[in-house]
């Protein structure tokens, strides 16, 4: 039996561990984390001397996928061909199969996509090797085989740059990106700008001949646009537009890939964002020390452990007693961007008293009968989303902070199809909690894309 396949866990069965509402696209796994072989050197060392493990290589938190006509996966090699940098235990999966995730280095997500083929008949690229991250016979970085047992020779100990010592405030600003109004302005990253060539959904139609759109001796018509069209029908668009294989974010693929790789996906983008902007001992500014297996740092000088940070947000979906449904737009965001309202949750402070006092602070609405309904990880750059749904009590009209929030409106359910159908608003992209949140309102699926 493999190191990878004696796990020590039982392998439980897939489960959905989901609030009150669930689906969420970035709150799903298909993997055990196997949390008890972090600090077990051996195990490790074994697992990532078996070729039957896979790798997921990932540069600035985007990594290799192959995108086919309604969905995508992630393309994960051997750690004989993984690359130099840091590496985490991603978990284990039903069949004993462990996963890695790397760090590697600037550019060799590009060297990939130029090196790696494309599978011969229909091969899964999940399965599949990618070539030319290291030559051949070439030794993965730390694989020494089974008797190799130093945790600081599994996981490399982290050499800080000034690249990897980003402000923290400047991701911290990225946080609630494309989830809600209430938030400082940041840097949008579209999926033209992950995708180059790729045009954005939701920013100009796209011509495709449809039969129930041609008559005899008629050109086919224009289809509809993509910020029309619900999520279903945007996830085979977002896959068709540019198929093949590239590199990729979260916020392009999450939605197309199945439970095991989404889940993956995530948790690596997590802990490579934690690592790239956590690289010293905050007691004593000594570079710390890789330990658990990618999950904390330790100093070396005063012994302290440190773990992924993880900031709690909350966003929430608040409706009057006619049931329309409160949305608003940053003052920073584009014409027609809109969704509900979020924020982080301050110290001392529980998420139910962060949701009321955003709602007042942001809109001047007083909310009661707030409950929880599902959370799921915002990794970028570490956020937690804690979903919630308030009713309006008292005064309905609308006076908005004049500083994050622009605009706010209610929407009846016919109001919000006659202004999505108008072109008038975007909804957040499926990706988001904040795009479930507004269909379980809605009750059906929706278009969003912004």
């Amino acid at each position: 039996m493999s190191a990878a396949q004696d796990t020590g866990t039982g392998a439980p069965d897939a489960q959905e561990y989901a609030g009150e509402l669930g689906g969420f696209v970035l709150a799903r796994s298909g993997v055990d984390r196997v949390s008890a072989r972090r600090g077990d050197t051996e195990w490790l060392a074994a697992a990532w001397a078996d070729p039957g493990t896979r790798v997921l290589v990932l540069d600035s938190a985007g990594a290799l996928v192959r995108f086919g006509d309604k969905e995508a996966e992630l393309v994960l090699g051997p750690p004989a061909e993984a690359p130099e940098g840091l590496r985490f235990l991603l978990g284990v999966d039903d069949a004993g199969v462990a996963y890695f995730g790397v760090m590697g280095p600037p550019g060799s997500l590009e060297s990939l996509v130029t090196d790696t083929e494309e599978p011969a008949g229909g091969t899964p690229a999940g399965d599949q090797a990618a070539p030319g991250q290291a030559e051949a016979g070439q030794a993965a970085p730390g694989q020494a085989g089974a008797d190799q047992a130093a945790p600081d020779q599994q996981l490399p100990e982290r050499e800080a740059t000034s690249q990897e010592a980003t402000s923290q405030e400047a991701l911290e600003q990225e946080a609630l990106e494309q989830e809600a109004p209430g938030q400082e302005a940041v840097r949008q990253e579209t999926p033209e700008q992950e995708a180059p060539g790729q045009v954005a959904p939701g920013q100009e139609a796209v011509r495709q001949e449809t039969p129930e759109q041609e008559t005899p001796g008629q050109e086919a018509v224009r289809q509809e646009t993509p910020e029309q069209q619900t999520v279903t029908e945007q996830a085979a668009w977002l896959a068709r537009a540019q198929p093949g294989l590239r590199a990729a974010g979260l916020r392009e693929a999450a939605a197309l890939l199945n439970d095991r790789d989404a889940g993956l996906f995530t948790h690596a983008v997590a802990l490579a964002n934690w690592h790239a902007s956590h690289t010293h001992c905050p007691r004593c500014g000594t570079p710390t020390v890789t330990i658990a297996a990618g999950h904390a740092q330790r100093c070396p000088v005063d012994g302290s452990e440190h773990f992924p940070r993880i900031d709690p947000a909350v966003i929430m979906l608040v409706t009057d007693p006619d049931d329309r449904c409160l949305l608003a737009r940053n003052r920073r965001w584009p014409e027609r961007r809109v969704s509900i309202l979020a924020g982080f949750v301050e110290p001392g402070e529980s998420a139910e008293q962060a949701v009321a006092r955003e709602v007042e602070e942001e809109t001047a609405i007083v909310v009661t009968r707030v409950r929880y309904v599902g959370s799921q990880p915002w990794p970028m750059p570490q956020s937690l989303m804690l979903g919630f749904r308030a009713q309006a009590g008292g005064e309905l009209d609308l006076r908005v902070d004049e500083d994050e929030i622009a605009e706010a409106h209610w929407y009846s359910r016919a109001e919000l199809r006659g202004a999505l159908a108008a072109g008038e608003i975007l909804l957040p992209p499926p990706v988001s909690i904040a795009h479930r949140l507004i269909e379980s309102w809605y009750g059906e699926e929706l278009p969003g894309v912004w």
